[in-house]
């Protein structure tokens, strides 16, 4: 319970015991005595309520206790299948340990669902003249079950929502209706054994126990295992969402560290989203281009400011660690969940279409197409962004220059189509100098939102 009871409701609880008790004296001369039947369902019920699996999702616990209940007020009676209900509860309150307020209430409740629903199914039998060989006595049985489950419910909801002022629509909508259709098997099981009792007795009655009660332990073992796997689910997707904030984190410290370089990033980006929609890709391809073009670089955190500012002239080694980049950028965003393909995309962005890129040589198709696509943005940003290596090209001069190494560095196909994509936009947005790094980044959180979904 939320909240502690308050006196008046205990001492209700109390009072309602005590009026269960005198009904179920009253009810007693009309139940069937039957100490066989009892035992093996008492049996069965006390057992199914200590084997009972207990479910995270909807706070409740995995049991065919409430079909045994049911059973025995078809079978044996109101005030047995009461006394079976109670002393189920009693027995399983020692290894539960909760609230001895808790376990009022579940007395309670336990022994007034089977008193009132037991006395509406006989009196429908006794009205109605049904013999159980009759197939109206298997709907009324499920008519039943329904009955004992709405005025389970009514019981501890009600009570509950008096005690946490809270609301009973949405005990209703939060606890009954996800549990409806395993009740519904439920019933339907509850028939089933019920037909078995009457055409094979006893034995039959057992051989259904030790069935139900495997089922139980399977079902709960599936359902534990799946809130477990759901769990683990949850914290991956968590993780996932940290991993990509230390990304953005790292991206706004390269940023801090290296102006061009973040603002280079942004082009690539806003180029490559452009590209791809050109090109026909899909709009998940689209945000995928988009956010590879955004980290492609990101590889480069791993250089010294000496190179990445490119304050002085760089010697051959330090080429060479500069072509470390795809690779480093590659290892860092691949440890993100569902990041994956994009590190490819990260890995051979520097490939040409001859082989002779890097790291590995790839060619023609063996380059994904959104590495392709982020190297004809990339070349074409390098070559009209002012930044600490070479002087800006003009709009004219760098579609010459991607005319010239496509086929053999870029992908023919795509440098036609970017050419197209360039011709329609104007010359701030050619030279990409007002590229905003923060604006792209805040873009590329929808890509962020689907992976964290997904």
């Amino acid at each position: 319970m939320a909240e502690r009871p308050t006196r008046n409701a205990i001492a209700f609880e109390f009072a309602a015991l005590i009026a269960a008790a005198g009904v179920a004296a009253l009810l007693a001369g009309e139940a069937n005595w039957d100490l066989a039947l009892l035992g093996a369902l008492l049996v069965l019920s006390i057992i199914a309520e200590l084997s009972a699996v207990p479910t995270a999702a909807h706070r409740v616990k995995v049991s065919s206790n409430f079909l045994a209940i049911v059973l025995a007020i078809v079978f044996l009676g109101a005030t047995p299948a009461a006394l079976i209900a109670v002393a189920s509860m009693l027995a399983a309150w020692p290894q539960r340990r909760y609230a001895a307020s808790d376990l009022l209430i579940n007395v309670v409740t336990y022994a007034w669902f089977p008193l009132l629903s037991g006395f509406a199914f006989h009196q429908a039998i006794d009205a109605t003249g049904v013999e159980q060989t009759d197939p109206a006595f298997y709907l009324l049985v499920l008519g039943l079950f329904a009955v004992a489950l709405a005025i389970d419910f009514l019981l501890i909801a009600g009570y509950s929502c008096y005690v946490e002022r809270s609301s009973f629509v949405t005990k209703v909508r939060r606890a009954l209706l996800p549990l409806l259709p395993s009740e519904l098997a439920s019933a339907l099981l509850t028939v089933g054994i019920a037909y078995g009792y009457v055409e094979l007795g006893l034995p039959a009655l057992v051989l259904f126990a030790a069935v139900l009660l495997t089922f139980q332990w399977l079902i709960g073992a599936l359902l534990v295992s799946q809130e477990r796997a759901d769990e683990l689910e949850v914290r991956a997707k968590q993780l996932a969402g940290f991993q990509m904030a230390l990304i953005s984190a790292l991206l706004r410290t390269l940023d801090l560290r290296d102006r061009m370089t973040a603002r280079h990033s942004a082009a690539v980006a806003r180029y490559a989203r452009e590209l791809a929609s050109a090109a026909g890709l899909s709009e998940d391809e689209q945000e995928l281009a988009h956010t590879a073009g955004l980290l492609h670089d990101i590889g480069k955190f791993t250089l010294p400011d000496r190179i990445l500012k490119g304050n002085t002239e760089l010697t051959l080694e330090d080429w060479e660690q500069i072509r470390t980049h795809p690779y480093e950028g590659a290892r860092i965003v691949s440890q993100i969940d569902g990041y994956q393909p994009i590190g490819e995309i990260i890995l051979a962005h520097h490939e040409r279409v001859d082989g002779l890129g890097y790291p590995r040589g790839l060619q023609t198709d063996e380059i994904p197409e959104i590495a392709r696509i982020i190297s004809v943005v990339d070349t074409y940003d390098a070559m009209t962004a002012r930044d600490s290596y070479r002087s800006a090209l003009s709009y004219y001069e760098a579609v010459t220059e991607l005319r010239r190494v496509s086929g053999t560095q870029l992908d023919a196909r795509l440098v036609d189509v970017f050419i197209e994509v360039l011709a329609s936009k104007d010359f701030a947005y050619r030279h990409g100098e007002d590229a905003d790094f923060d604006t792209e980044l805040a873009l590329d959180r929808r890509i962020q939102d689907y992976v964290a979904a997904t």
